[in-house]
């Protein structure tokens, strides 16, 4: 990956990182689960309608149930597919000026929140050394979360060093 695209010049690199792979993708495995369900459904439904279409000569029965059915299909299998394509093109680093987000699937969408903004993190372990930490910045933008980091222990310490500093708060003053 070439990270000179992100960098600002004379920007330095403190800390880089990527989700874990298994984590990024089966993050959301609760909507799976729905979407399991509703496929049973939705396929018992589609069977059905296709037997009233044939026997009432009525096409139209038969196609009502298929928007169900590809929602239950992404919401069972689908997003999985998704994010784990994403996660090919996820990127997270803070620099000695900032920290930057890259991530999506089919236009790489990059955010940005300037260490002198960040005024509180929250971490969310997932596991002895796995977790997800959300960044809040001073402003009420939305913050920036950074999800499945593996040893998420080394990108808090560097942010507890930018919130115990203080540099933030001169702003408000």
């Amino acid at each position: 990956m070439d990270r000179s695209t992100l960098l600002e010049a004379d920007e330095r690199l403190r800390w880089e990182g990527r989700p874990a792979p298994r984590c990024f993708t089966f993050r959301n495995w609760r909507h799976s689960l729905f979407g399991c369900l509703l496929l049973v459904a939705s396929v018992y439904w589609q069977i059905v309608g296709i037997q009233l279409g044939r026997t009432y000569h009525l096409p139209l029965i038969a196609w009502i149930p298929l928007p169900f059915l590809v929602a239950a299909l992404y919401l069972s299998v689908g997003h999985l597919l998704l994010a784990r394509l994403e996660w090919e093109r996820v990127f997270y680093a803070v620099t000695d000026r900032r920290i930057v987000v890259r991530r999506g699937l089919f236009g790489q969408r990059l955010q940005d929140l300037p260490l002198e903004e960040v005024s509180f993190f929250r971490l969310h372990p997932l596991g002895e050394h796995l977790g997800t930490v959300r960044i809040h910045g001073s402003d009420e933008r939305k913050p920036l979360t950074l999800c499945c980091i593996e040893h998420p222990r080394n990108l808090t310490g560097l942010l507890e060093e930018v919130v115990e500093s203080g540099d933030w708060c001169k702003s408000g003053d």
